[in-house]
């Protein structure tokens, strides 16, 4: 597979076309942000950790019946991936009270939701991605109704499968965001989950062990990083994990 013409340019990750029909490659870059781009840098290695916690992650899914845009790495920061008309939400999960929803209602920080709250915003920087509720999301005709269904019954899902598998790890899934896309009539899920769109805590300090550590100068980010990708990813030997370490042959016997 050639990588080809830049498609996209976006904080952390860049897009590219590519010479087989359906399929894109992304790049997960080293530069890191925060606060609507008010926080910038470029920490060595950074892409390489999200790109593979992510292949990782995807994986895990795929086996338990979640489709992704995943298909293969092609080296420790490009992923091939299915090409999505990409709906324009932020689907985030909450299992934790914890950052804006703490600042904007009267929630205690680290108090459990249950059940898990579902926010959904619009993903527009210039608009500083507004939250939206059922109404709008229906009024702005970004999704159907039973494709907003759809939506969310697949973020629980992703939601208990992660859950499940980082509280082995003893690792808390605070919160996280999710963004998805069609490929024709299929929903996928797309973008990236790693470090950068969780939320997690050490199940025994407390520590953060996400971008928090960046935001709000706990620490050194990239040693943070590195400790949870190997955390996560530790079984690559086995099971899921071992599809994102070793690419097939031909990534088209994996689309469907």
């Amino acid at each position: 597979m050639k990588q080809k013409k830049l498609l996209y340019t976006g904080k952390a990750k860049s897009v590219y076309h590519t010479d087989v029909k359906g399929t894109l490659i992304v790049e997960f870059r080293d530069d890191i942000t925060a606060f609507d781009g008010g926080k910038k840098d470029t920490l060595m290695n950074k892409g390489g950790y999200n790109a593979g916690v992510s292949a990782f992650f995807f994986s895990c899914l795929e086996e338990n019946g979640v489709k992704t845009h995943f298909l293969e790495m092609l080296d420790e920061k490009r992923m091939v991936v299915r090409e999505l008309s990409m709906i324009p939400l932020e689907v985030i999960v909450r299992n934790f009270a914890a950052g804006s929803i703490v600042r904007n209602y009267p929630f205690k920080e680290g108090s459990p939701l249950k059940p898990p709250v579902i926010v959904i915003d619009y993903k527009d920087d210039s608009r500083h991605d507004p939250m939206l509720n059922d109404d709008l999301i229906i009024a702005l005709r970004l999704v159907t109704p039973p494709e907003l269904k759809r939506i969310k019954t697949i973020a629980l899902r992703v939601n208990a499968l992660l859950s499940g598998l980082l509280a082995k790890e003893g690792i808390t899934l605070v919160d996280f965001k999710l963004e998805f896309g069609r490929q024709g009539k299929t929903i996928y899920l797309g973008d990236e989950i790693s470090m950068d769109s969780m939320r997690l805590w050490d199940k025994k300090t407390g520590e953060s062990l996400d971008k928090d550590v960046y935001r709000f100068n706990k620490g050194d980010v990239m040693a943070t990083y590195q400790v949870v990708a190997a955390r996560i990813t530790k079984k690559q030997k086995s099971g899921a994990a071992k599809k994102a370490v070793a690419a097939p042959k031909n990534s088209k016997k994996r689309a469907r």
